[in-house]
């Protein structure tokens, strides 16, 4: 049974990465290649489509196209780039404080903003979408960045996130501090930041996963193609630029897998702590 378990485990991380290993061939393939490939599903052609897994006939020409001959790829990468990164400066500014506040408050009202903010944190972006662009509009942040900025800054899934990994925080640490004359900005600064940084650094890699491949908000709040993220560009998929497009699609992924490469620790601990006590 266990060698079973281990097998179908096996069989879904492939069925997993598959997607993955098709952009990364697909960017190595060259223009005939691709049509040979492809045509049976882009160009109206007969019979089915085949892949391989190892190009036939390896190239770099998609790649030199992409970094070289495509101006609007940098524009998007960097628009990508100060979206992700203004978004998390700001939770780190407005969700840490208030995750440390919900979670040391003992008041009842505090114990009832947390449960509105799991309520919130449960709605999908489609029950908020209206009214969050007339309220966008009517701030004249339509079609500019801040109209992703702004929202994401207040998410309250950080703030969940952070405030389970203060939640672990022992009250009698706290009082030890109190009784040595710390107060509560010394408090929050030289304790409850350090102690729970593996929370704060799980969010925010969290926030950056889920940033850098946003769609829906950009689709709807973003009219001119100059401010688009990275995301939602993927040049025409006709067979005569399917290599351009396998291409782009392996740079836009390489940020998030560096970004995941490098946090899963702290990320799989993270998460284990904000899992200890949500109450």
């Amino acid at each position: 049974m266990k060698q079973i378990a281990k097998a179908l485990v096996v069989l879904l991380a492939i069925i997993c990465v598959l997607p993955v290993v098709f952009i990364i061939t697909g960017a190595f393939m060259g223009t005939d290649e691709l049509i040979n490939i492809l045509s049976p599903i882009l160009s109206d052609g007969e019979g089915y489509a085949t892949w391989h897994f190892i190009p036939l006939y390896p190239t770099l020409r998609n790649i030199v196209e992409l970094l070289f001959d495509t101006p609007e790829y940098y524009v998007l990468f960097w628009n990508s780039i100060k979206i992700v990164v203004c978004i998390l400066v700001g939770q780190m500014v407005f969700a840490v404080p208030a995750a440390w506040g919900l979670a040391r408050s003992k008041t009842r009202w505090s114990r009832v903003v947390f449960i509105v903010y799991i309520f919130c944190m449960l709605l999908p972006f489609q029950v908020t979408m209206l009214s969050q662009y007339l309220i966008l509009n009517e701030l004249s942040m339509i079609n500019t960045h801040l109209s992703l900025i702004v929202p994401m800054v207040f998410s309250t899934f950080p703030v969940f996130i952070i405030y389970s990994s203060f939640k672990q925080i022992p009250d009698s640490i706290i009082e030890a501090a109190q009784l040595d004359g710390a107060g509560k900005l010394r408090i929050y600064i030289n304790m409850a930041m350090p102690i729970g940084a593996k929370g704060i650094l799980a969010a925010m890699i969290l926030g950056f996963l889920e940033y850098w491949n946003m769609v829906e908000q950009p689709v709807v709040f973003l009219k001119d193609m100059e401010q688009w993220p990275l995301s939602i560009y993927l040049p025409d998929f006709a067979t005569d630029v399917a290599g351009r497009a396998f291409t782009f699609s392996m740079f836009s992924i390489v940020p998030a897998l560096i970004v995941f490469s490098l946090g899963r620790k702290i990320l799989a601990e993270g998460i284990s702590v904000s899992g200890g006590d949500v109450g």
